[in-house]
């Protein structure tokens, strides 16, 4: 009975192991990727991340705002 028991936990933690190698290699190819895209922006056009950011937060801004849920509601408040 111990020995079906430590199988299973093996197959267990190795399944786990494998998992987690998987979850830090995807973790770092996106990481990589979105430097080479920052660099190659900042090179070849001068944007930096900043104003990524700030044009990114605008414009999800502008996407909530125009969302339909928070229309209806800004209609409904409107006092004009």
């Amino acid at each position: 009975m111990e020995i079906a028991i430590l199988i299973g936990a093996l197959v267990i933690s190795v399944l786990v192991f494998i998992w987690l190698v998987n979850v830090v290699k995807a973790t770092l190819k996106t990481a990589l990727l979105v430097a080479v895209i920052l660099l190659v922006l900042q090179l070849a056009f001068g944007i930096g991340p900043t104003t990524l950011w700030d044009q990114g937060l605008q414009k999800a801004w502008e996407v909530i705002q125009d969302w339909g849920p928070v229309r209806v509601l800004r209609d409904v408040l409107s006092t004009e």
